[in-house]
């Protein structure tokens, strides 16, 4: 029995789908605002998003799953302050605000191949439901959930009883100015953009009802998951930091037009710290996957880094923390691969009672933790057989560790300091940044290396 935690009523329960034959879930996912890379606390909430989609296989169901991409409409505060995400990032790079919005589209396609996660069914820009949108906006203002002032088209969050229903705010004590600046035209401080009136110099802008305009960044998720999965789905995935703003305005304007919630189970992935703290630009902690592929860490090791804490509680980031579990993704398969083609049978029962002790841990509201611990009790067997590196390969269909992989110790000899030159020079390489290649050759011959390219990857002589 799946059991799953839904944010919305605070418990843990039974899952049931929709779908009356009770075959098909249909789960929305928020996706990334496309302007620069995507950090590992970004892909933390992925990784979760993989590990429903596969548990959900592993149960016999199937998937309609839409993600979205953000390419407009994502101000600088989640609120409605500041410039587009995305026009800020083209300023900034000098590119058109369709050129950015490809570039890391591209790297965070890239991101979560690296990391094995599987892709929805629908990947959406938002850039390509324009007309959807407008048309969601006007429904809800015909049902009298909206109203337009000079800015643009708002939501009026007095009008909704049931507003704050899911991050449970005390709208009473909500102060004007609180969240979002004052705007003297809203009838509420909580009332938030709908569509937005496009100053002359806005970049990204679209004709509509109501003149040259663009998205508020909530209502693309509204309009494209009700394109895609009609007005009511399953589940809905997303980090907690849109807990009390982004997803809650979601469901203000799906009851606003439809008079529904559009989501059954909503589910919300903690923050990943960094050393105890948060990730923020001032403190030069904001980190990628290539950072921990430049210290010799593959991004399966982070992968698996996210196993050692529930989804639900906050992990906490060290380089510590992550290169140890380098080591144990490696020992994991070592052990694995030691059980390959050992013909010794194994009680069956056996077999059976450790495959339901993983299961009951995944659909214990996908406790990997506890999953892990069955996986490393089988791995560390002293009595090897294949019947458990075939039970090993079914759980890595939800793992996605690539339990099997050979270890490589080619670069293990080597300086912390080396191998980072090596898998810098790997990814510059692979990004066709060939002077930046032959930099870090260079610096690898000062320290007394020569560096030899071959089909099998880099390999260091001594001078």
């Amino acid at each position: 029995m799946l059991k799953l935690y839904n944010t919305l009523t605070r418990e843990k329960s039974e899952f049931k789908p929709l779908d009356k034959n009770g075959k098909v879930v249909k789960i929305y996912t928020c996706g990334p605002t496309v302007y620069n890379y995507a950090s590992i606390g970004n892909m933390r909430a992925y990784i979760f998003m993989d590990m429903l989609r596969k548990v959900l296989k592993y149960n016999g169901y199937k998937l309609d799953h839409v993600m979205n991409i953000t390419d407009v409409g994502h101000l600088t505060s989640d609120a409605d302050e500041g410039e587009d995400k995305m026009a800020k990032s083209a300023k900034e790079q000098h590119k058109s605000v369709y050129e950015i919005a490809k570039m890391y589209t591209d790297a965070f396609l890239k991101d979560i191949d690296r990391l094995n996660i599987s892709r929805p069914e629908h990947i959406v820009k938002a850039t390509d439901h324009i007309k959807e949108m407008e048309e969601y906006v006007k429904e809800i203002v015909d049902n009298g959930y909206g109203y337009e002032t000079s800015k643009g088209i708002y939501f009026d969050t007095s009008k909704l009883s049931s507003y704050g229903e899911l991050s449970r705010i005390d709208l009473k004590n909500q102060k004007s100015g609180a969240r979002v600046e004052v705007d003297e035209e809203k009838r509420n401080p909580l009332d938030f953009a709908l569509w937005i009136k496009a100053p002359k110099e806005h970049i990204m802008k679209w004709d509509s009802k109501w003149g040259l305009c663009y998205p508020g960044w909530h209502i693309e998720c509204s309009a494209m998951s009700r394109k895609y999965l009609g007005d009511e789905f399953d589940i809905h995935t997303g980090g907690v930091d849109h807990i009390p703003i982004h997803h809650e305005n979601e469901i203000a304007q799906s009851k606003g037009a439809t008079g529904k919630n559009l989501a059954k189970i909503w589910m919300h992935v903690e923050f990943l710290l960094i050393d105890n703290g948060k990730m923020s630009k001032s403190l030069h902690n904001v980190y990628t996957l290539d950072d921990l592929q430049a210290r010799g860490i593959e991004p399966l090791a982070y992968r698996y880094f996210t196993y050692s804490s529930h989804y639900r509680n906050k992990l906490n980031f060290t380089w510590e923390g992550v290169k140890s579990a380098q080591i144990a993704l490696n020992r994991l398969r070592e052990l694995t691969l030691k059980h390959k083609g050992i013909d010794t049978k194994i009680d069956e029962e056996k077999i059976k009672e450790l495959e339901n002790r993983f299961v009951e841990a995944i659909n214990d509201d996908i406790n990997m933790p506890l999953a892990m611990s069955v996986v490393w009790e089988i791995a560390r067997e002293q009595v090897k057989s294949n019947m458990y590196y075939d039970l090993l390969k079914k759980f890595d269909s939800i793992l996605s560790l690539e339990i099997d992989k050979e270890v490589s110790n080619d670069v293990e000899e080597y300086s912390d300091e080396i191998k980072e030159i090596l898998n810098s020079r790997k990814i510059a390489r692979e990004n066709k940044d060939f002077n930046e290649s032959d930099r870090l050759r260079d610096k690898l011959k000062e320290l007394g290396y020569i560096v030899i390219d071959s089909k099998e990857g880099q390999k260091l002589k001594k001078v």
